[in-house]
């Protein structure tokens, strides 16, 4: 019985403790990547909408900043980024609660400590995308960066980049 619930939301039997379901659909996606670059990007696609729905609401310039980066990041063609985003949301919405902290942990066991830094700026860049970072984005990027385990010292110069956006 658990495995045709699981089956009917596309989770598989085999997945462990360790492994996000929802990072390995997304991956899923990017078969013409190696395993652990679409993996890696499935991860950051995830990553980037649960800061995006932080404020429970994913506004288009958020989706666009989103497909840029993941554009930007992976190379992706526009159409495959957009569908990797659309997915990350998607993916979001149904597992987020369950999920953030397995994706958040997948991700700082894969990324160099460059890409985690570098992952709280693209944070930012979506908090940004509508000209100001509500109060629950900080938070979220806040608790994304100590899971992360991102140095205070990186995390207050990645936010001096954006302070002229106004917290709300």
């Amino acid at each position: 019985m658990l495995d045709s619930i699981r089956a009917l939301f596309g989770l598989s039997a085999e997945s462990t403790s360790t492994d996000s379901d929802a990072v390995a659909r997304i991956a899923a996606a990017l078969d013409r990547l190696e395993p652990d670059e679409a993996r890696y990007l499935a991860a950051f696609a995830f990553m980037l909408s649960r800061l995006a729905a932080a404020d429970h609401v994913i506004t288009p310039d958020e989706a666009r900043t989103m497909e840029r980066l993941l554009g930007e990041k992976g190379a992706l063609p526009f159409d495959q980024a957009a569908l990797v985003v659309d997915m990350a949301k998607t993916q979001q919405d149904l597992f987020g609660a369950t999920e953030d902290f397995l994706v958040t942990r997948e991700l700082r066991r894969v990324a160099s400590y460059e890409q985690r830094v570098h992952m709280i700026d693209c944070l930012f860049a979506v908090a940004t995308a509508d000209g100001r970072v509500h109060i629950q984005e900080g938070s979220e990027i806040g608790r994304i960066a100590r899971e992360l385990r991102v140095e205070a010292a990186d995390l207050t110069r990645i936010r001096l980049q954006y302070r002229g956006q106004v917290l709300n």
